[in-house]
């Protein structure tokens, strides 16, 4: 039996990874394949599964399938095997997941047989990523954790460099290119706009098993805070009170806005609203982040309501 070709798309927070899966997914289904999709998320609800009708979705919830869910990404793979469903499958890590470890499952003996890693595609944000190098701005942790995350990569989008300014960008890919073995490529782009066949390239890992076998860091600081039928605020207002929260990241949810209910994703400071209505029975936000302080979101997003 043939193995199941794996793609993993890795990236920090906000970086662009679920837009890129989505045109992937998207290419992959008008070619004719049978698509599979693990999406896994820190918090125990998915508001972006809306984004992936008609496709074969299985969700790994509260953990990252790197350390503290590994279990159930072995058991959703074996069962993507035996279901012989799938042609191809895309692996989407949470914002704070390491690359490697989801590699060691795919390259562990009760899969090995079954699957093929096909590349680990890693997206970085160009107008962020020097931020998040600052030991003024940013922490250890998430130094570090970019870091295995371009490491782990084998193909990079340096995403996003419509926000960045000719010199930042010079200043990115001059650090991303010290990291990286020199057989890794970089691409530019804007909104996951990367040629499909790039996408789908084969390539040898950049790192191997025995290398990514040893002690990985686990982000325990990061984690999420799901506020279910948040106060209504205009979309205005919402910007002004999650930058205000001391350690967010990454935000998104369902909102009432402009009459209709829409997704709302929120990084580097901007919040930002679907074009498109979207089917959800409630209002929903979920805030990633580090060191959150519950108690003042409690305030700021739910006790306005009492």
């Amino acid at each position: 039996m043939e193995k199941i070709p794996v793609y993993t798309i890795s990236g920090f927070l906000g970086s662009g990874k679920t837009t890129l899966l989505v045109k992937m997914a998207d290419e992959l289904k008008n070619r004719g394949q049978k698509v599979g999709i693990i999406l896994n998320e820190l918090g125990d609800e998915n508001v972006e599964k809306h984004l992936f009708k008609d496709q074969q979705v299985q969700e790994l919830l509260n953990g990252c399938i790197c350390c503290t869910i590994q279990d159930d990404l072995v058991t959703t793979l074996k069962s993507f095997k035996a279901e012989q469903s799938v042609d191809i499958l895309l692996i989407e890590g949470t914002g704070v997941a390491n690359p490697l470890e989801i590699k060691d499952v795919l390259l562990s003996p009760a899969l090995i047989d079954d699957y093929e890693l096909r590349s680990m595609i890693g997206i970085v944000d160009a107008s962020h990523y020097l931020d998040y190098q600052s030991m003024f701005s940013s922490s250890k942790e998430i130094r570090s954790l970019l870091k295995e995350q371009i490491i782990s990569s084998d193909f990079i989008v340096l995403n996003k460099i419509d926000l960045a300014g000719e010199k930042e960008l010079e200043k990115v890919k001059k650090k991303i290119v010290k990291t990286v073995s020199e057989d890794v490529e970089i691409y530019d782009a804007s909104y996951g706009n990367v040629p499909f066949e790039k996408l789908i390239e084969q390539r040898h890992a950049a790192v191997t098993l025995n290398e990514g076998t040893g002690h990985h860091h686990h982000h325990h600081s990061i984690g999420t805070v799901k506020i279910e039928n948040p106060q209504v605020m205009n979309l205005s207002e919402l910007e002004s009170s999650l930058k205000d929260i001391d350690g967010l990241i990454r935000a998104k949810g369902h909102i009432l806005a402009e009459g209709a209910m829409r997704e709302m994703q929120y990084a580097a400071g901007k919040a930002v609203l679907s074009e498109e209505k979207i089917e959800s029975e409630r209002t929903l936000l979920i805030l990633i982040g580090q060191n959150l302080p519950a108690e003042k979101i409690q305030k700021v997003f739910v006790n306005k309501l009492t």
